[in-house]
């Protein structure tokens, strides 16, 4: 098993990463529309953790956006790069999911992450920092809405309300993706306008109240973690 380390000159306190945000959110490009919801590749991503052995396992799961079948999965352990600081979590994970999304053969299309793009409280979290990093449209797709205000959308699937942070500005929707069920909190990453967020929401969550991108990546980072342990006879 290859444990991925922390690449040198990562940040490593606080003020370091806060510096390493407000510079590559100059880079954020928020006038695109992005490519058209239900076309070419969609890529989920997520992480799963075992702090106790300071390592970190990372999932890209490749969908065809028109008929959800996986088309590539990758995954990658690496070391957690950064302790736990709220609002900076995107640095604990950025290395091994980089080096997950390197393994891939195929063009990952539209990134996917399980947590926030602009609705984070510096307008930078995960979404938007890896699709700066990458270059690739991004959106953020979270079960929880972080510290935003939003009233209830509707009962219906594909209605929404908007997350407001203080003055009134639109960071992001809560989005209803099942009827009676609770809304996914979208968010733009980079290169995707919200409208076009939304809709890849729903396109890729018919049956589940969250994206089949997040499902399968959740499942398969649990997976990498389970057996990088188990190679590691821990």
């Amino acid at each position: 098993m290859t444990i991925i380390d922390v690449p040198e000159g990562w940040p490593t306190d606080e003020p370091a990463a806060r510096a390493v945000q407000e510079e590559l959110r100059s880079r954020l490009v928020l006038d695109e529309p992005g490519p058209t919801p239900g076309t070419g590749h969609v890529t989920g991503l997520d992480v799963a953790y075992d702090d106790e052995r300071d390592l970190v396992a990372a999932a890209a799961v490749v969908l065809d956006a028109r008929t959800l079948d996986v088309v590539e999965e990758a995954t990658a352990v690496g070391r957690v790069s950064f302790p736990y600081v709220p609002g900076l979590l995107a640095f604990r994970e950025i290395p091994t999911v980089l080096a997950a999304l390197a393994s891939l053969t195929v063009d990952p299309g539209l990134l996917v992450c399980d947590g926030y793009g602009l609705a984070h409280p510096r307008r930078f979290g995960l979404a938007s920092h890896l699709g700066v990093l990458t270059g690739r449209p991004s959106i953020g797709v979270a079960k929880n809405p972080f510290a935003f205000d939003h009233d209830r959308p509707g009962p219906d699937r594909g209605d929404f309300s908007p997350l407001l942070a203080s003055g009134a500005e639109e960071v992001g929707r809560a989005l209803r993706t099942r009827a009676g069920v609770k809304p996914v909190f979208v968010s733009v990453g980079h290169r995707v306008s919200l409208d076009n967020a939304c809709a890849h929401t729903l396109l890729l969550a018919p049956r589940y109240r969250v994206p089949e991108t997040t499902r399968h990546a959740d499942a398969l980072c649990r997976r990498a973690l389970r057996e990088a342990l188990e190679t590691s006879g821990r």
